[in-house]
């Protein structure tokens, strides 16, 4: 990413219609890439508003067999006490801030960018003030919203819980719906209005 990763290509990118003012770094899930999302996102745009969603790098991944595939560290199960990728997840965590100081040297302030992600993709942040906005479907079956309800929990005591709103979908597996865009949209707009 960002031109330190020579093994990611060049984020999927959804311009803005006019003089970008704001910008969206949305990160795919485990297996996926950035088109997909730059596509959701373009249905769904502000126009001032640049959406960047970038490739993970391939790499073997423990949890599906060392199987090599997009993900931005390795991942060795999905239970709670499953070993993390430290390691992983701090390059991870640069290769975002790179993007987002990109993005400020294009001429964005950083309290003017949102960052967000699907299923592995979602990286938090220390700003206690950081407005979070997390969605679950009630019948995923991969991350089951027990886990879901229990990060909602943890993310109410590393921000301020007020700026936490936790959401759920009814009958909506591991993916997306149309509501939870809309309700996506809403929480991108009301953080980042025009401005001019």
């Amino acid at each position: 990413m960002c031109g330190n990763n020579m093994s990611a290509p060049l984020p999927a990118t959804v311009p803005a219609v006019r003089k970008a003012t704001a910008a969206v770094i949305f990160l795919h899930g485990l297996g996926d890439t950035g088109h997909g999302w730059a596509e959701a996102f373009a249905g769904i745009r502000s126009s001032h508003i640049k959406y960047i969603c970038p490739h993970a790098p391939i790499m073997p991944v423990t949890l599906n067999m060392n199987m090599a595939m997009p993900s931005w560290f390795d991942i060795s199960g999905l239970s709670p006490e499953s070993q993390e990728d430290e390691p992983g997840i701090k390059q991870a965590a640069e290769n975002v801030k790179a993007l987002i100081e990109q993005e400020v040297k294009n001429g964005i302030p950083s309290n003017r960018i949102i960052l967000g992600g699907f299923s592995q993709g979602p990286i938090s942040g220390v700003n206690r003030d950081i407005s979070i906005l997390q969605c679950h479907g009630d019948c995923d079956p991969l991350v089951p919203l027990m886990f879901a309800s229990l990060t909602a929990e943890k993310l109410k005591t590393l921000v301020n819980p007020a700026n936490v709103t936790f959401k759920t979908y009814e009958g909506m597996m591991h993916s997306s719906c149309q509501q939870e865009m809309m309700d996506i949209k809403q929480f991108i707009d009301k953080l980042l209005p025009p401005v001019d």
